[in-house]
């Protein structure tokens, strides 16, 4: 099935392009997500001028997260977990990272846009990517650290 994507998709392409993927997928996730439309004429038509607005909103999205890396870029946040000796009990995931910030700085990130490879399963201090728009990267600074 062809789909044109609405938003950039990391295993697919940008915003614009037509790719083909199996029914499933596009019915069942990037449809609803508002990620992808079904190929058509019409559709066509509607994305071009989407785009011209998805333009100005990424200008903007832009600059806002620009702002954000200066709030954030320096910053550091602890996050406290129950451990045994160097390994935790569970694991730290985007989510907790997210809540972390959202309660030491009171800013909301978006949780999706947290580059974490895997879930941290260790005690220590990482250095993790958040990306709020496709050109802006901010490195976020985390300790995970043993509560007493």
């Amino acid at each position: 099935m062809n789909v044109i994507l609405l938003e950039p998709v990391a295993t697919l392409g940008e915003a614009g392009d037509v790719v083909r993927v199996r029914p499933g997928y596009a019915r069942n996730f990037l449809v609803p997500q508002g990620l992808a439309l079904p190929a058509t004429a019409a559709n066509q038509k509607e994305l071009e001028a989407r785009l011209v607005q998805r333009s100005k909103q990424l200008a903007e999205r832009k600059t806002d997260a620009e702002r954000l890396r200066e709030v954030l870029g320096d910053l550091a946040v602890e996050i406290r977990v129950k451990a045994g000796e160097e390994r935790i009990y569970g694991s730290v995931g985007s989510k907790d990272v997210a809540e972390a910030i959202k309660t030491a700085f009171d800013v909301t990130i978006d949780r999706r846009k947290i580059d974490l490879r895997e879930p941290i399963k260790t005690l220590g201090d990482y250095t993790i990517p958040y990306r709020p728009h496709p050109e802006v990267t901010i490195d976020l600074k985390v300790s995970v650290v043993a509560t007493s």
